[in-house]
């Protein structure tokens, strides 16, 4: 066993990234995607996780990397089939999420029928706020939250338009992956989503509760 853990700090030992595609039918629909009848999910390893402070790097192998603001959910009860109406109880808190995405390299491995990882899993592909305790989001289904590039406003949205809510997510997830203390679930993300470049500024934020900002940089070959 592990020495008590902080849930604050869980980007440094939860276990996995679950991630909800398509989940905002206006985002949906500007990628040219069906509006899904059940959750799309897919999963980043925990070294995508990367903080304030460290740059996005964006992949050798993609020219198209985009930004996805996201609402993350952060597990502190594990938990199998967990039924909707018990769902809240098994959430520590939130944070806000990016899902960096290779879109050149996504389209590519839709077009050929291949899984997304390589687009989505990525060394820095989910930079996380800090962490934001339950209580200071009382509703997860009403937080408005934003992402400028360079100062310019790219997406807005409210967990509202999201088309499966927070306890439907636990209680879908938990059917098929059990959940445990300290994994993250991404939500999905609202439309707006665009490219950044090098040397591009990501600010993001959730309406009177964090911001976060994040650099964009090539690695050194």
């Amino acid at each position: 066993m592990m020495a008590s853990r902080n849930i604050s700090r869980f980007w440094e030992w939860g276990r996995k990234i679950i991630c909800v595609g398509r989940n905002y039918a206006e985002h949906a629909k500007e990628l040219k995607n069906a509006i899904p009848t059940e959750p799309v999910l897919f999963l980043k390893p925990p070294s995508a996780y990367v903080r304030e402070g460290s740059p996005i790097l964006v992949p050798l192998y993609s020219s198209n990397l985009h930004h996805e603001v996201e609402l993350g959910v952060v597990i502190g009860k594990g938990g199998t089939a967990i039924p909707q109406s018990a769902a809240m109880e098994h959430v520590a808190g939130y944070a806000l999420c990016l899902d960096m995405t290779a879109r050149d390299i996504q389209d590519e491995c839709k077009s050929k029928g291949l899984p997304w990882t390589l687009a989505k899993a990525f060394n820095t592909s989910c930079p996380v706020s800090d962490f934001i305790p339950k209580d200071l989001i009382p509703d997860p289904g009403k937080v408005k939250f934003w992402l400028k590039v360079n100062d310019q406003l790219r997406q807005s949205g409210c967990t509202s338009q999201m088309i499966f809510s927070v306890p439907y997510l636990i209680s879908y997830i938990s059917e098929f992956i059990s959940l445990e203390e300290g994994d993250l679930i991404l939500t999905g993300t609202p439309k707006g989503v665009s490219a950044v470049q090098e040397h591009d500024e990501l600010q993001a934020g959730i309406e009177d509760v964090v911001t976060m900002n994040f650099k964009v940089e090539r690695p050194e070959h």
